[in-house]
């Protein structure tokens, strides 16, 4: 028998996919063909993707040309296969021409043409565009419009803020196109909005972004009240719109891969997870203001909520708060949680200092990832058997924006069921473990 293998993205599959999965069965027997995982093309920094890869999968399945599908998710990965599965020749398109050559030591290398006159670039120009809306013009608002150069169909269309001039001063150090005079005025402009203002405005700016009809992304904190995140979810689910938190460090490719091994039991059953996010700001800083929701919980507990929700679930026991305070706000908080089979713990600060780290802690190991963790591009796999150590590397491009920015439009894209990686019922925990620190639940002063 004589074994083929191709690979590819296969994105908005099309005739010429097509065309060369059959051009490819037609020099063997049995054809083996390499799917890209969404984890692999966000490495290598392709943001463009329009399908996920279940639906990329399905789409060459139902073709009836592939004998079996692999997922290629690292580089070196074909010549693992070729040798894996005894091929014969290798096919790929020919704007590959030459680049696989390296190949020809382990089987035939044979470059195919491609169908002129289409590809997915070209489906993915002529895709509905997004023209999304962003509300505040803060920080954060200026590093999302670089970032979302990065990302395929959107475009960044109008900008509001109460105080028009700030929003006409934005619009012209980043080239968008509309300064809106009112909320109104500027949901006529959009078709989806991120919310970027200060943390106590999130929850009536999406309310009223939804109840107008637009999808919405919203910085973090989410909001502090559980009914408030649960009356959005529901605005957002009766009227078919997309709703998404922006806690970058959950779309980012190293997370997304520390996840997938620490729930395939690389350090075994997990019975302990620590974060830290600290950051020293000056005491007039907004962010340290009682009047604007500010302190440690309210900016940053998001961040460290992340892993301890998605590693040990949301269904804790019992959490305990301790605070330093400082002018009626929280300059740093530790918090306790009591799980079942586990214990998990947090630090946040904006007025002391520490280790930025996360560490999982298992019954056969634990993974160690360095500050800032939260945006981290590498972490490390650590045994008592130190010979077992391994450390991963992945990339942390720009800001790391873009890849929350491409998660939300291929949401507000998607033709069918999209995968939201912080789901609904971890914000809304998230939300009731601020409003029970707000509530003073479980807080001691320290």
């Amino acid at each position: 028998m004589k074994k083929v293998i191709t690979y590819g993205t296969f994105d908005l599959f099309h005739q010429g996919h097509y065309n060369l999965l059959a051009r490819a069965k037609a020099l063997g027997d049995y054809l083996i063909v390499g799917v890209t995982s969404d984890s692999f093309d966000l490495e290598r920094g392709k943001m463009n993707t329009c399908n996920n890869v279940m639906e990329r999968i399905d789409a060459i399945r139902s073709t009836g040309l592939a004998d079996k599908i692999v997922i290629e998710e690292y580089k070196g990965q074909k010549i693992d296969d070729i040798q894996k599965y005894n091929v014969d020749v290798f096919a790929i398109g020919s704007d590959w021409e030459g680049y696989f050559d390296y190949l020809s030591e382990y089987c035939e290398v044979v470059y195919l043409p491609r169908t002129e006159g289409i590809s997915s670039t070209l489906l993915r120009n002529e895709r509905p565009l997004v023209r999304i809306g962003i509300i505040g013009t803060g920080s954060i608002a200026n590093r999302f419009v670089p970032e979302s150069e990065h990302v395929n169909s959107i475009f960044v269309q109008a900008v509001y803020n109460p105080e028009k001039s700030q929003a006409d001063e934005f619009c012209r150090r980043h080239g968008v196109p509309y300064s809106a005079v009112s909320t109104a005025d500027f949901y006529a402009e959009v078709d989806a909005v991120y919310i970027a203002s200060p943390h106590y405005t999130h929850y009536e700016y999406a309310r009223e972004a939804l109840l107008a009809g637009k999808h919405v992304l919203c910085e973090t904190p989410f909001v502090f009240k559980e009914a408030e995140a649960e009356e959005l979810y529901r605005l957002a689910e009766e009227r078919g719109l997309t709703l998404m938190v922006a806690l970058k460090t959950a779309y980012c490719p190293a997370f997304g891969h520390l996840l997938s091994l620490l729930k395939s039991g690389a350090i075994g059953e997990i019975v302990e997870v620590n974060a830290s996010t600290t950051t020293l700001m000056s005491e007039d800083s907004d962010k340290l203001d009682s009047r604007y929701y500010g302190g440690s919980m309210n900016e940053n507990a998001c961040f460290t909520l992340l892993p301890i929700l998605k590693l040990l679930g949301t269904d804790y026991r019992r959490i305990n708060f301790y605070s330093k305070m400082k002018n009626n706000v929280d300059v740093f908080t530790k918090a306790l949680f009591q799980y079942d089979h586990g214990v998990a713990s947090f630090q946040v600060g904006l007025g002391v200092k520490t280790e930025g780290n996360l560490v999982v802690s298992g019954t056969k190991g634990y993974a160690y990832v360095p500050a800032p963790w939260w945006k981290t591009d590498y972490f490390e796999m650590r045994y008592e058997d130190q010979n077992r150590n391994k450390k991963y590397f992945y990339p942390f491009d720009g800001e790391g924006l873009r890849y929350e920015i491409k998660e939300f439009v291929s949401s507000i894209l998607s033709k069918d069921y999209f995968y939201s990686k912080v789901s609904k019922r971890e914000n809304l925990v998230m939300a009731k473990v601020q409003e029970q620190y707000m509530n003073l639940e479980n807080v001691y002063w320290i």
